[in-house]
């Protein structure tokens, strides 16, 4: 894989500009993929966070969700944010009818989980695998979802440190895919970005 990868960030709803920003500190190159075609021409994809039901409807409307999980398959790195997380699940509890996911993390994960949007919060976790894992990440939590469980394959490189919450699964790997239930893209920390963008060098 080259240096500096071309990694995109699907672009129809959601934290898209942050991921972007993210991504280049990060040290690759970050475009916006919308269509077909722009899927075609990146080495890996972010699914950032926003609302998993209203990715799932727009990424079917403009075609591109069963390319999405050809991609995926076919060994593209992927990273979910938040919404994005329950994107790459192979379950999510409190789906609603008909939701449907590019899956390929075998993990439940549970939507809205932590409560509603004024129920938001921040706290600080421990990320193994990032540069520097002995700093606390400062974890943006909106809406967001945990996982329940997660099959053999997963790795889990985050949980929750302190407070009510404490011990819930935040962040997961498996191969070339990662899925964090918080933002990074919402604090200037960059190491969870330089985490994907090593795999998707080595991918």
């Amino acid at each position: 894989m080259k240096s500096v990868p071309v990694v995109g960030v699907l672009a129809i709803q959601g934290g898209v500009r942050e991921h972007l920003l993210s991504l280049e500190k990060a040290g690759a190159k970050s475009v916006t993929v919308k269509t077909l075609r722009q899927l075609g021409e990146v080495d890996a994809l972010v699914i950032p966070g926003g609302e998993s039901t209203t990715i799932d409807k727009l990424a079917r409307k403009f075609g591109l969700l069963e390319y999405m999980r050809e991609a995926r398959a076919a060994g593209m790195p992927m990273y979910g944010s938040c919404a994005g997380m329950i994107m790459l699940a192979d379950h999510i509890l409190g789906a609603i009818t008909d939701q449907e996911s590019v899956g390929g993390l075998d993990i439940t994960v549970e939507r809205n989980a932590f409560g509603r949007q004024s129920e938001s919060f921040e706290t600080g976790i421990s990320i193994t695998g990032i540069r520097e894992p002995e700093r606390e990440f400062e974890g943006v939590f909106i809406r967001a979802p945990w996982v329940n469980s997660a099959g053999e394959s997963i790795e889990v490189i985050a949980k929750v440190n302190s407070g009510v919450h404490t011990g819930r699964i935040v962040g997961v790997r498996s191969d070339t895919l990662l899925a964090t239930s918080f933002h990074p893209e919402l604090t200037a920390d960059s190491r969870v970005h330089e985490l994907f963008v090593e795999m998707v060098r080595k991918a």
